[in-house]
């Protein structure tokens, strides 16, 4: 999972500027109301929603705008109506790239992607171009301060989890999708604090760049991720963290 765990990593290494944050603020936005479109508007009964408002209090997102969301995906309250579509391609040095994306506009969506690509070194490719290198999982991320690794893993073990690791300055729980929010709640319940939780394309493979290669794979996922419509960038490359977190 190095490519997608090692993202988020650099991600927290580098600053978060105030529109970056608002920028962050409407993609949550944006996942709340398409999870209440697909599985309604209440979380008691659709896990994808309720992870996504847990991720929005986090962020410490004011409750109004929570459940103004929740009531726009319910068709409760006037909104915009948006359509889930999931790219796929290539960054440079063969990395492989999914790129989910929340649009009023796919057609928009699309040309702004393409022309991140190829302005990044990389290409849109076809359906199915690279989906097959990628396992879509549950990802639970927890701190390692304080934390005992052994009991952490017996814990999610025992929950349901598939697969722990420790990536770095914090703890991978991977679940089935379908799971992932009932291993998650286990693991509250044990008083253990989530940082996070999602679902993901986590690559079968990865593939190893260094130096402007691997300069160029992060500026062009950053870039893709900065577009409005894209909530995230999901890859398979390796890289050394430290080094590139403060290139």
């Amino acid at each position: 999972m190095a490519g997608h765990s090692k993202w988020k990593q650099i991600k927290r290494y580098k600053a978060i500027t105030d529109n970056k944050r608002a920028a962050h603020f409407t993609k949550l936005i944006r996942e709340i109301t398409m999870a209440a479109k697909l599985g309604g508007g209440d979380p008691a009964g659709n896990p994808r929603l309720r992870t996504a408002i847990d991720t929005a209090k986090a962020a410490s997102m004011p409750k109004e705008n929570i459940e103004r969301a929740v009531k726009k995906g319910t068709g409760e309250l006037e909104g915009v109506e948006y359509t889930e579509v999931t790219y796929e391609g290539y960054a440079p040095g063969g990395v492989a790239l999914m790129i989910s994306a929340v649009t009023d506009n796919p057609t928009r969506t699309v040309a702004d992607v393409r022309l991140k690509l190829s302005r990044g070194g990389g290409n849109l490719g076809a359906t199915n171009s690279v989906a097959w290198m990628f396992d879509r999982r549950g990802q639970i991320y927890l701190g390692t301060d304080k934390l005992d690794e052994d009991k952490v893993l017996e814990i999610a073990l025992d929950a349901g989890a598939s697969d722990f690791v420790r990536e770095g300055d914090q703890f991978v729980v991977s679940t089935d999708p379908a799971e992932m929010h009932a291993v998650k709640s286990a693991l509250e319940e044990k008083k253990l604090t989530i940082a996070e939780a999602e679902i993901a394309w986590i690559p079968k493979n990865t593939v190893k760049v260094e130096g402007e290669v691997a300069e160029e794979v992060l500026k062009l996922v950053e870039e893709l991720e900065d577009l409005d419509d894209v909530q995230k960038v999901d890859a398979n490359f390796d890289m050394d963290v430290e080094e590139m977190a403060q290139s």
